[in-house]
């Protein structure tokens, strides 16, 4: 069975994650720092919260280099897909820089509401394996307020008053913004895909 990391980056969707995956056969290792990758054929690196705390428990357990550094497939979920670009408006924070491009806040308006938070509508751009099964119009869970650019490394879009990256995939580096273990089975699937990616 493939070894997976799920990074405790301070965020509350980490027990949530493990638990799908576990539904789905997997029992992940919980990584703390830099020595609980060793021997890892996957990551995942979920995330709720804000992008400045996050990067700096990241620095202060010794994982911004190793993940900057990564070979295997890594996955960012939520708060985790935005720490894989340049930076963020979240705090001015510098992030990852495994995807180029700045995260930035999303435009609120009397119909436009923010934090976006429920059901919305994945709009697919690139054919990947990462969304093998998902349909055209398949429909995510969303909880959030910042979001990444629709750029040539988004593989589906999402709208909320404005077009936003709702995945990503680079190399090996994938996101997903939604949540895909509250996702019911388009997020079960994104998983299992996942599991099954050679990042190629």
């Amino acid at each position: 069975m493939t070894s997976l990391a799920l990074i405790d980056a301070g965020g509350a969707n980490l027990g949530s994650v493990r638990y799908a995956l576990e539904r789905l056969g997997v029992e992940a290792r919980i990584v703390r720092d830099a020595d609980g990758l060793r021997d890892i054929e996957r990551i995942i690196l979920p995330g709720v919260g804000a992008a400045a705390p996050a990067m700096a428990l990241l620095r202060e357990r010794g994982l911004v280099e190793p993940l900057r550094n990564v070979r295997v497939p890594l996955l960012g979920i939520c708060l985790g897909m935005q720490l894989l670009f340049d930076s963020s408006d979240e705090g001015d924070v510098a992030c990852l820089g495994l995807l180029p491009g700045r995260v930035r806040k999303l435009a609120s308006s009397a119909d436009v509401r923010v934090p976006h938070m429920g059901w919305n509508t994945l709009e697919p751009m690139t054919a990947s394996p990462l969304l093998d099964g998902v349909d055209a119009d398949a429909s995510a869970y969303f909880v959030h307020s910042y979001a990444a650019p629709v750029t040539d490394d988004c593989i589906a879009a999402c709208t909320h008053g404005e077009p936003f990256a709702a995945m990503v995939r680079r190399g090996n580096v994938a996101g997903a913004q939604f949540h895909p273990e509250r996702s019911a089975a388009v997020g079960a699937r994104l998983l299992s895909n996942f599991l099954q990616w050679n990042g190629a």
